[in-house]
């Protein structure tokens, strides 16, 4: 059986990116970097939006307000596209054009669900907020880590992540600083019917 990871860098105020910002708040240092070389191989998921953005970076497209991809950035989008990656889209044509991409028109729900249940090694959004919102609220998300760069983006942030999220409970699995500033933090989650009546002391 699949393991589904819901996994995230924001902003300490809880935003995916911010305008005129470059990939990582360019905030990155050599130990995160080192630990993301070192993450195991997963199965990409992503919604369409994800999909435009990240395949037009690995077609060249530079983000807005910078000239060239940093090395770091440029690091990243190549992994991704040696990647397997999934696309769930009702409005993406085939075929894909970014390498290693398969589009799934089914309801994502019920799709990971299926994929969890029949298949193995790890499942691993990216991006995709309205996606990792809907398998959260499903209780299909084993894992669900946080790293959270040391800016606030008041404003300039973008993608507000935890809007429009249920109530759930963090049983936290791991953390860890690196280089100083960045944390991460990696919780099991367990979505909540209701808020607990009582707090445990």
């Amino acid at each position: 059986m699949s393991e589904l990871l819901v996994d995230f860098i924001t902003s300490l105020d809880g935003y995916a990116s911010g305008e005129g910002w470059p990939g990582f708040w360019g905030l990155e240092g050599p130990e995160y970097l080192a630990w993301l070389g070192k993450q195991p191989e997963a199965t990409y998921l992503m919604g369409a939006n994800t999909y435009r953005l990240m395949s037009g970076f690995a077609a060249g497209e530079v983000p807005k307000g910078q000239d060239d991809f940093r090395p770091e950035e440029e690091a990243s989008v190549d992994e991704l596209t040696q990647a397997s990656k999934v696309v769930f889209s009702s409005s993406l044509e085939e075929p894909l054009t970014w390498a290693n991409s398969t589009l799934v028109r089914d309801d994502a729900v019920e799709a990971v669900r299926a994929m969890k249940s029949t298949g193995s090694g790890l499942l691993s959004t990216i991006g995709s907020l309205s996606l990792c919102r809907s398998l959260l609220r499903a209780g299909l998300v084993d894992r669900f880590r946080v790293v959270m760069f040391p800016v606030i983006t008041g404003a300039t942030g973008e993608e507000r992540i935890y809007d429009g999220y249920p109530d759930v409970a963090l049983e936290m699995i791991e953390h860890r600083t690196f280089d100083g500033r960045i944390q991460l933090v990696e919780y099991k989650p367990r979505v909540l019917e209701h808020p607990p009546l009582a707090v445990p002391a």
